[in-house]
């Protein structure tokens, strides 16, 4: 049977076991809007296209299944670069549909044009250094072809975003609905063909090592490989840290956690690497400008390590391991626990981490190193609060990251998302909408009032899909990471970093949404008693002074 191929993409979209697609129509799209109306698949409406592809990626990032969002041509393209450059970035797969004006307008200057032609804008170069492929697809006799690398691409270990463009007229043209059986969906994960011989000389690595460490990378949460990362550091008694974006991957609260590793965390983890360790496991992990202190090369040196990872461009990118293993984290660490049990590795002696932690701390105090003073108190009771409250399962998204990396201990229950990718501001909003679609959990955003300013519109999605989500607004009345760096780099010369906040109270009443103030540590104790965090959609702004400013450096 002959069907639009507007009708034909939908079909595709449900066929890659998409359920939800975010985005805003336009007059070039609305063919595919139009075969959306009689699909299962939901559409979300968000108030920019950028929020669209946000929410795509946080809806990706819960479920570990494809974001999908949709817009149409020019602008509704454009609009999408900064979400799909995160997705790149952080690897998600990303399936992005976009409109484009009739092919035999091209080079005639059409209305939002963007085909290249006539020196309109080339939406192809535009996407391609941030896209795993990007199609405008002129004819439909080669549809399939296209949407088969698509599947392949979007399936794949690594994925990525693929953006695919629709010319008007050719989302109108007839295919072959037959034509469907011939795409491909692939399985999400191969199993690994990791050379055994390699997990042999781990294990005679990890037997000769008296005090190794463990660093769970995001590369663990994509592998679901937190209980065997777990397993394996109790069996052998090995601390473990981890990357910003691995925050988690362990029971921080556990006794073996070292918490997260990085240049604006606590430090415990630094100093036990640089003065305990002798072998580092580099468990899905790259050693990034944050996690390794701008790579400083003393953290590594004189230790052994090995690295696994299922992407081989991450081993030895940015250092040499002794052993690297290209494959699946939680295939990779089973078979090394079954070895390590068969050669009877005993058990490895550390210190008591939770007084290591606590000299470390009373040190970096007395030395006046600590990353927080006492004008932080009221951030770090909220996250105690926030922790003791026990909620049975916890979202969170980040755009602030420095406090929740040091205040926030990261549970069994609990699910954490920085934000990472390009660290773009005004993700967590977002994202966390996008989520929502996915998953039951209590749901937060954590942003400053910065990046608040950025995506605050996207409230109003929220509200309009009635949504439950708590927005936990940090209010300094400044960029604060910029503010610290003119404070501390460039003499104090304050330029384009403060500004004058609304008022957030009358702003969330015309959201018609939930507010509160937080100023002491009264208030906030009172607030934690009266609040169900799983209902309903609050902004919660916390005050923190301008002229605080966290006591690191990003040398920048």
């Amino acid at each position: 049977m002959k069907v639009q191929v507007s009708e034909f993409i939908v079909k595709f979209l449900e066929k890659m076991n998409i359920e939800v697609i975010f985005g805003m129509p336009g007059a070039h799209i609305l063919p595919v809007y139009d075969s959306l109306f009689d699909s299962p698949i939901k559409t979300v409406l968000a108030k920019h296209e950028q929020g669209a592809s946000f929410m795509a990626g946080g809806y990706a990032r819960v479920s570990g299944k494809i974001g999908a969002c949709i817009t149409t041509a020019g602008p509704g393209a454009t609009n999408l670069v900064t979400g799909i450059g995160n997705a790149y970035a952080d690897k998600q797969a990303l399936l992005v549909i976009t409109g484009e004006a009739p092919t035999h307008i091209f080079g005639k200057g059409g209305l939002q044009e963007s085909s290249g032609e006539g020196g309109s804008i080339d939406q192809s170069a535009l996407f391609q250094g941030i896209t795993r492929y990007h199609k405008v697809i002129e004819r439909a006799d080669y549809l399939v072809n296209v949407l088969n690398h698509t599947a392949k691409l979007l399936s794949s270990d690594v994925p990525g975003p693929v953006v695919l463009s629709f010319p008007y007229n050719v989302q109108k043209e007839l295919i072959d609905d037959e034509l469907l059986s011939e795409i491909v969906v692939r399985s999400p994960h191969t199993v690994s063909a990791f050379d055994v011989g390699k997990l042999e000389q781990c294990v005679d690595l990890i037997s000769k090592s008296k005090s190794p460490v463990i660093l769970a990378g995001y590369g663990c949460i994509r592998a679901g490989a937190g209980e065997v990362v777990s397993q394996f550091s109790r069996l052998l008694n090995i601390p473990v840290t981890s990357s910003l974006k691995g925050k988690g991957v362990i029971d921080e609260c556990s006794k073996l956690s070292l918490g997260s590793l990085g240049v604006t965390s606590s430090g415990f983890a630094y100093q036990y690497i640089d003065a305990e360790a002798d072998l580092i496991l580099f468990l899905g992990a790259g050693f990034n400008e944050r996690t390794s202190y701008v790579w400083q090369k003393q953290l590594l040196n004189g230790k052994k390590i090995i690295q696994v990872d299922i992407n081989p461009q991450q081993l030895d990118k940015v250092f040499h391991a002794d052993i690297s293993i290209q494959g699946d984290v939680s295939e990779i660490v089973t078979e090394l626990m079954k070895l390590c049990k068969h050669k009877d590795v005993l058990h490895k002696n550390y210190p008591d981490l939770q007084q290591y932690k606590a000299m470390v701390k009373t040190n970096s105090v007395e030395s006046g190193q600590a990353i927080f003073n006492g004008q932080f108190d009221l951030v770090r009771i909220f996250f105690d609060e926030l922790e003791q409250c026990q909620l049975n399962q916890l979202t969170v998204f980040d755009d602030n990251i420095i406090f929740a990396q040091n205040f926030f201990n990261v549970s069994k229950n609990h699910k954490y998302y920085p934000n990472s990718g390009i660290s773009s501001l005004g993700h967590a909003i977002p994202a966390a909408i996008g989520a929502s679609m996915a998953t039951s959990d209590t749901l937060f955003a954590f942003i400053g009032d910065g990046g608040f300013q950025m995506c605050c519109m996207e409230i109003m999605t929220a509200v309009n899909y009635n949504l439950s989500l708590n927005i936990l607004l940090f209010n300094n009345q400044t960029m604060g990471l910029i503010r610290k760096n003119q404070h501390q780099q460039y003499d104090q010369r304050f330029i384009d970093c403060d500004f004058i906040n609304p008022d957030y109270q009358l702003l969330a009443q015309s959201f018609g949404i939930d507010y509160a103030k937080i100023e002491t540590a009264e208030q906030c104790q009172q607030f934690f008693k009266q609040v169900d965090f799983s209902h309903g959609i609050r902004l919660i702004e916390l005050l923190i002074d301008q002229d605080a400013y966290p006591n690191y450096s990003s040398r920048r």
